[in-house]
C-alpha cells in the first residue's frame, strides 16, 4: 500500500519485508515518489511492525511540516 498526504510525505507498507514470517509489517517513509531518509521520524526503513506501530508512524507522517 502506498499512500500520500497534503504536507507532500507519503507511506509505503508491505507485508513482505523484514519481519513477514511472523505476521509484521515494513514501512517506508516517502517524499517525491521516493523513500525519504532525513526525517525526524526515521532515517532508513523501518521492519518489525505491528499493526499498531505502522498506524501510530503513518500518523506522525502526516503531521510532518511541507517539505520546501
Amino acid at each position: 500500500m502506498k499512500t500520500f498526504f497534503e504536507n507532500g510525505y507519503g507511506v509505503s507498507v508491505i507485508s513482505h519485508g523484514y519481519g513477514r514470517d511472523v505476521g509484521l509489517k515494513e514501512l517506508a517513509v516517502l517524499h517525491g515518489g521516493r523513500i525519504c531518509y532525513d526525517t525526524p521520524i526515521t532515517d532508513d526503513v523501518m521492519g518489525h511492525l505491528t499493526g499498531a506501530e505502522v498506524l501510530d508512524i503513518i500518523e506522525q507522517v502526516k503531521q510532518l511540516p511541507k517539505k520546501v
